[in-house]
């Protein structure tokens, strides 16, 4: 899930960068899109620290 927001990420910056959209409405998506991004980079380290504690257990 990680890799798919940091393409949606390029691709905000691709379509920015065309001035096909608003930029006003990019720079909404895009602190959206980081959002989940921490989101999900949180979730896979707790994920992680609670597999770890199971492998001790």
């Amino acid at each position: 899930m990680e890799e798919e927001a940091d393409e949606t990420q390029y691709w905000l910056e691709v379509l920015e960068e065309s001035n096909l959209i608003n930029s006003s409405r990019i720079e909404t998506i895009k602190k959206e899109v980081n959002e989940i991004v921490s989101i999900v980079v949180a979730s896979i380290k707790t994920a992680r620290k609670n597999e770890n504690r199971k492998s001790i257990n």
